[in-house]
């Protein structure tokens, strides 16, 4: 059985320099991953890519041809990565061995792990192909600048869980941007009373139903937790950072 880290979140959360920060991590302790970039817009990379979906197909080609916007042309992108995952995607899969750790640098369009199909399937296909595979979700830290960003970020993060219906890790990324990070601390593992009583006072009184509820789909789940996480420590992979 070989093994995936499918790498998610919005824009700008962070997921390339994670994958760069792991990448590095693992050739530290001697230990072997391959990373692929599945964003038809990256042209960069701080890490190596033994697959690139624009060896497939490039989102600028298909916004000057199709004269779509960058938004239609990630869709029609990922579409196109879709009707070829047996082809494609099946002949690349075909040089790693049963114990290779592949991790998955994805889009940071968020309907695609939030309520369209596209990386749902390509989970699927990575299991017929006996990969075993999890979910990291990337938090950008500003979402916990205030309540009513996190339960956002909650809810987003929530709906790739179970969208997707793997394994789950959610970090909060670039905490050393974080000025005060004992603030943060009741967000991490948070209590239900204490979002509401936040998002009460944050809110106008005639959202109290509407808080409540949201709160009570957090908690009803009781899986949205998050690890904080600062890439510029050494001991950031032990996520001690408060220490």
């Amino acid at each position: 059985m070989g093994y995936a880290q499918l790498v998610i979140g919005p824009a700008g959360s962070g997921k390339s320099t994670y994958c760069s920060s792991l990448y590095q991590h693992c050739e530290t302790l001697g230990r072997s991953i391959h990373i692929v970039n599945l964003d038809p817009a990256a042209e960069n990379f701080n890490y190596p890519v033994v697959m690139y979906i624009r060896e497939l197909i490039s989102l600028d080609d298909v916004m000057e041809e199709l004269g779509l916007g960058p938004n239609g042309g990630l869709i029609y992108c990922m579409e196109h990565l879709e009707e070829n995952l047996d082809e494609w995607l099946a002949e690349e899969l075909d040089y790693y061995l049963d114990d290779d750790y592949l991790v998955f640098d994805c889009p940071g369009q968020i309907k695609l792990f939030s309520h369209v199909p596209m990386l749902r399937n390509f989970v699927e296909h990575l299991k017929r192909k006996n990969f075993n595979v999890c979910g990291v979700y990337l938090l950008d830290s500003q979402f916990i600048a205030d309540v009513t960003k996190f339960v956002s970020g909650c809810m987003a993060s929530l709906s790739a869980m179970v969208q997707l219906e793997l394994p789950h890790v959610n970090i909060l990324s670039k905490m050393d941007l974080v000025t005060s990070k004992r603030d943060v601390e009741n967000y991490l593992d948070p209590e239900p009373r204490f979002l509401l009583s936040e998002l009460n006072e944050w809110i106008a009184p005639w959202f109290k139903k509407l808080n409540k509820s949201l709160i009570e789909q957090v908690d009803e789940y009781s899986m949205v937790s998050f690890i904080p996480i600062n890439l510029r420590r050494k001991a950031a992979y032990s996520m001690h950072w408060l220490k």
